[in-house]
């Protein structure tokens, strides 16, 4: 690994990173919608990949992969974000909910800040990835089977949005969403998600200083699992009509192939 050149990857990245979390706040504050945070998710992510591809000094082909794989699954969850946000006229409830009396500075700490960290914690492995060679041992082909653990993720992630999609047109839809990959899991939008950023380790881990970032992927399977998605969308779901039932039948967040027992 080229230390120098990862100090370079890591300074520009945190300079996207920060120009991008800065712009998000401008905008969020002066709409008044905190919740405009979510779009700068994936940006940011992308980001990283991008100028890890552009100012590296590792393998090439593995830094192109990995950009143009995370920017493809940033600009889906762009998409997904923009329509959500654009489409109420209210604040997330969770947003407003973990912000209430918060004066500007602090919504700027405890929001933009933090998630700016949290990219750039969670894109470790992609930075060094950046600035490692391939090794020439059998451990090269880790690179290929994470990309293809980022397409699966991906697909997963996308196919169970567009089945929420589809349930919430519904006229006459049920109270829960029990069907496809939601009677797996309960978060399969989530676990696709976690499944990519496993994938980007992997894919990194082919070079073996790589290896010892596997705590980002770690803290992003902690985020979707239990700080801001899937623990706070049940808090919300739980007294909707037949939720308990679906937590008794349905696995948490892996998929489990048979009922709950309780």
């Amino acid at each position: 690994m080229d230390l120098a050149n990862l100090r370079r990857v890591a300074a520009l990245s945190a300079a996207a990173v920060a120009s991008i979390q800065a712009t998000a706040a401008v905008v969020a504050l002066r709409k008044g919608r905190r919740d405009y945070a979510d779009v700068a998710w994936g940006p940011g992510l992308a980001g990283v990949a991008v100028t890890g591809a552009l100012a590296g000094s590792g393998d090439a082909r593995r830094r192109w992969a990995l950009a143009a794989a995370v920017t493809a699954w940033a600009v889906r969850l762009e998409h997904q974000m923009l329509k959500r946000v654009r489409g109420s006229e209210k604040e997330d409830p969770r947003y407003t909910e973990f912000l209430d009396g918060d004066s500007t500075a602090t919504v700027i700490g405890k929001v933009f800040v933090t998630q700016g960290v949290c990219q750039l914690l969670v894109s470790l492995p992609v930075q060094v990835a950046a600035a490692s060679a391939l090794p020439r041992s059998a451990r090269r082909w880790l690179a290929p089977a994470g990309l293809a653990v980022m397409v699966g993720g991906a697909v997963v992630e996308a196919l169970a949005d567009r089945q929420k999609t589809e349930y919430s047109k519904k006229d006459d839809r049920p109270d829960v969403l029990d069907t496809g990959l939601w009677g797996w899991s309960r978060h399969p939008n989530y676990l696709g998600d976690s499944l990519v950023w496993d994938g980007a380790w992997l894919t990194a881990a082919a070079s073996s200083p790589a290896g010892w970032t596997l705590p980002a992927p770690a803290l992003m399977s902690y985020l979707l699992m239990f700080a801001t998605g899937a623990k706070r969308t049940e808090q919300r779901m739980r007294d909707r009509p037949g939720y308990r039932d679906y937590q008794d039948r349905v696995a948490f967040f892996f998929p489990w192939p048979s009922p709950k027992s309780t």
